[in-house]
C-alpha cells in the first residue's frame, strides 16, 4: 500500500471507525514489522470486529485498493 493511501486508511480508521490513535500507532508497527496488512492485523489483535473489518475491506474496494 502506498504512504499516501496507508494515511487515509488510517485517517478513515481515526475518524469514521473511532479508533483510538495509540491502538492504530501499535497496529502500524506490527504491520511494519510482519508482513500482513493493517486491516488483518487490526482484526488479529482485536482491535476491530469482523463486522468492522468488512467495512474496512469495503472502503479500501471502493478507493481501488481491492
Amino acid at each position: 500500500m502506498e504512504a499516501n493511501q496507508e494515511k487515509q486508511l488510517i485517517k478513515f480508521l481515526g475518524e469514521k471507525m473511532g479508533l483510538p490513535a495509540k491502538s492504530l500507532e501499535m497496529a502500524v508497527r506490527l504491520c511494519e514489522a510482519s508482513v500482513g496488512s493493517l486491516p488483518m492485523i487490526l482484526w488479529q489483535y482485536g482491535l476491530i470486529d469482523l463486522g468492522q473489518l468488512d467495512q474496512v475491506f469495503d472502503w479500501l474496494e471502493n478507493l481501488g485498493q481491492f
